[in-house]
This record gives C-alpha cells, structure tokens and sequence, in this order.
C-alpha cells in the first residue's frame, strides 16, 4: 500500500488534514454533522456562502475556532461589492476573520483583469489581509492554465482547482508549475458530480464501481494536492467519506491504474467537459 500523509503545511497558516469538508447550497449538513466532522480531525472547511450548519457550526467553536480553518469564496470582481460581501460573510460566520478568500470561479482573463485594476477586489482583500480579517487570498477555477499563470505570478496564497479520475488535466497543466511557487493546492469535485462512483457501459464484466473514499484516495494519492474536499450530501455521506481517516492509505499502482481506466470511460459517458 502506497504512504498518505494524513497532513500538510498550508502556506502560512499552519498544519492542516488533508480532507477537508466543503457544504454547498444544496446540500444538508447540520450543525452537529460539521461539528463530528472537526472531531474526526477534519480542521479545513470550505463554506458555500448561505447559512446552513457549516456556518451555524463556526459560530459555535468559540475557542476552537482557532484550530480550524475556514475557507470562503468571493463572487465580487470590485472593491465596494467586495467590501459588502466580506462584511456580510463575516457577520454570518459570526467571527472577526476569515482563513481564506478565494475570488470565485474566475473564468475570464478579463476578470482577473477587473479584480487587480484600480477600485478593484484586490484592493479590498489585500487591506483586510493587512489587517488579519484575512489570512490568505486565493483563487478558484475550472480554467487550469489561468489559474496556473496566476499562482505563477505569485499574486495568490492559494488555488482551487477541479481534480478527480476523470479530470485529470491539473496533473499536466497545473500542479508541475505551481509546484515551483509551492502554492497550496486544493482541489473539488472528486468524484465528478458522482458519475466516478457509478457504472458506464463500458465497464469490464464484473467491474464494481469505486466507493467516494476511493475517489478521494485518487486525488489526495497526488503529492501536489494539498487538501481534497468532500462535499457529502448529508450526514451518511460524510460518514462513509470519513471512512477514509480510518483507513488512511493511498492507492497501489493496481488501484490506481483502475481508477484512471474508469475515469477514461466516465469521461466518455458522463458528458463533455473540459
């Protein structure tokens, strides 16, 4: 069995699990699902945004909360929508600062444009850097080669970026040169949508489709990940994801060509994508 370090420096902000936990808007997280989560050793969580039991769960560190690091995403491209929206993300985290920023999804060359020009949202992340309310500026993207150009550039603490079997660009085009800057790496979508975890019709005979936690083996068995998130639909998702803190290993070379072979056909099968 291949070696997994559990662990992983995140730039400046310390040692943290490298299975992190992500809610989305549509998912059904509560409070006491976060918070077992924490317990388990899970310490990076990325919060969609709404207040859902991610953000109720924050709330409720009280001097935990310093053991735990909290990534959001920006929608904002200028600097007074950044400023609300950074207001209003720390009154529902009910906290004075914010881990991570990531500029959201950030698709365009255009926008990265708009987001470093003058009166831009740079302006106001780099200011609250300054000041601790955030610890760390980021960028999340579909797009492999801006985001690689922009983490090259050295103007990012950290990139988002999709990665699974069946998406396995980064691999070419983005963790060989963000390797250089040594800038974090987290990545989303493991198990592409889900697809990875379901069968296509052109699996061998007998092929029995991965289970989520071999999924996020797959992704978190490259050493330029630093966290993979898990993004469970509610709390029997998480328990079967958190499976993996029990039986922390990464893939054999078997496993992993699998892996590799079936996310070849969901590519296939799945819909086209990038």
């Amino acid at each position: 069995m291949a070696d997994l370090p559990l662990h992983a420096e995140l730039g400046d902000l310390g040692t943290v699990c490298r299975l992190g936990l992500a809610s989305r808007g549509n998912t059904t997280l509560g409070v006491e699902d976060v918070l077992e989560a924490v317990r388990r050793g899970v310490n990076y969580l990325n919060w969609c945004g709404y207040t859902d039991g991610m953000s109720e769960a924050v709330r409720s560190l009280g001097e935990k909360r310093g053991d735990v690091i909290i990534a959001t995403q920006l929608s904002a491209r200028s600097g007074v929508a950044a400023r609300k929206e950074l207001q209003e993300k720390l009154a529902q985290l009910g906290t004075d600062a914010i881990d991570i920023v990531t500029y959201y999804y950030l698709e365009h060359e255009s926008e990265w444009e708009e987001v470093q020009a003058a009166g831009g949202a740079h302006e106001v992340l780099e200011e609250a850097k300054a000041r601790g309310v955030v610890r760390a500026i980021g960028l999340t993207s579909h797009q492999r080669r801006l985001a690689a150009r922009i983490a090259v550039s050295g103007r990012i603490d950290l990139l988002m970026i999709r990665y699974n079997a069946a998406h396995r660009g980064a691999e070419e085009e983005v963790f060989p040169l963000v390797l250089k800057k040594k800038t974090p790496i987290v990545t989303f979508t493991g198990m592409r949508w889900g697809a990875l975890i379901r069968t296509t019709a052109d699996d061998p005979p007998g092929f029995v489709p991965p289970l989520p936690l071999d999924c996020y083996r797959f992704v978190l068995s490259h050493p330029s990940v630093t966290v993979g998130l898990m993004a469970p639909e509610g709390r029997q998702e998480l328990e079967e994801d958190l499976r993996l803190l029990d039986d922390w290993r990464g893939l054999t070379e078997a496993e992993d060509e699998i892996l590799r072979a079936h996310g070849d056909r969901v590519r296939r099968h799945a819909g086209s994508f990038p």
